[in-house]
């Protein structure tokens, strides 16, 4: 593929969506790109040439931000250069998951956690802004940005009666951490994945949930940024893009504090 059809699609979509070169930057980073804004920059004014896996990391990060507007433009990715030589699976990050077993994933995953160096840290302003605007602005009880090692949901930041060092399987956040993209829960009792759960039966009785999954080092997911209710409601277009904008600040801490 011409790198240019990807310069020219990035470009337009971008301007679309109304979405910054640092907002590219920041998602392409956390898929594990290594080059700085400048040369992001360059690249898309055609005065800088990338290798492949560089350009498609580019078009993923701009994908994934086009799937949380309404624009319907998407970056092509070029299937036949995306490997690099060599080893091809740790210099991919999150973006080359597909070649890891399950276990192998995880193990890119906590691994990722660690290199933050965030789990036990202490509250940090910087995260605890994030979590007193989601919970401003959803007018909830609780707000977290909670980082999931393999046994245990560590609060780095928490608003609300939410139980610090929760066993990971009964969260609902270790469902975010799994998907793709936000998880919504309007009313959790009529939710058959969580309708039984002790968090729902139980303290803190939660019937409302929304949580965005943050990624971290190349990518990978190490935690959630998510807002909590022990009532049902509903969650608009406009409230998902304001979570998953919030959820893209709480990213930059992580990858950039």
């Amino acid at each position: 593929m011409n790198g240019q059809v990807q310069i020219e699609m990035t470009s337009t979509a971008l301007s679309e969506a109304k979405l910054s070169l640092e907002d590219l930057w920041i998602r392409y980073y956390g898929l594990g790109g290594g080059i700085s804004t400048f040369e992001v920059q360059s690249y898309l004014k055609g005065l800088l040439s990338l290798p492949p896996l560089e350009r498609n990391l580019l078009a993923q990060a701009a994908n994934e931000l086009l799937e949380l507007t309404t624009v319907q433009t998407r970056v092509p990715i070029d299937a036949e250069n995306d490997a690099p030589k060599g080893d091809p699976l740790r210099p991919l990050g999150a973006a080359g998951a597909f070649l890891f077993s399950a276990d192998e994933q995880e193990g890119e995953r906590l691994a990722a956690l660690d290199r933050t160096r965030l789990l036990d840290s202490i509250p940090e302003t910087r995260f605890d802004r994030y979590t007193q605007q989601a919970k401003a602005h959803f007018k909830v009880s609780s707000s977290i940005i909670a980082l999931l090692d393999d046994r245990r949901l560590f609060l780095k930041s928490v608003l609300g009666a939410i139980e610090q060092n929760l066993p990971h399987e009964i969260t609902f956040c270790n469902t975010t951490v799994r998907n793709a993209g936000p998880l919504i829960i309007k009313d959790a009792l009529k939710d058959e994945r969580f309708r039984e759960n002790p968090l729902v039966l139980g303290e803190p009785f939660i019937r409302f949930y929304a949580g965005c999954p943050l990624r971290g080092p190349g990518g990978w997911t190490v935690g959630t940024l998510c807002v909590i209710d022990q009532n049902p409601r509903d969650f608009s277009v406009e409230d998902g893009r304001f979570l998953m904008s919030l959820a893209r600040l709480v990213e930059a801490e992580i990858i950039d504090p």
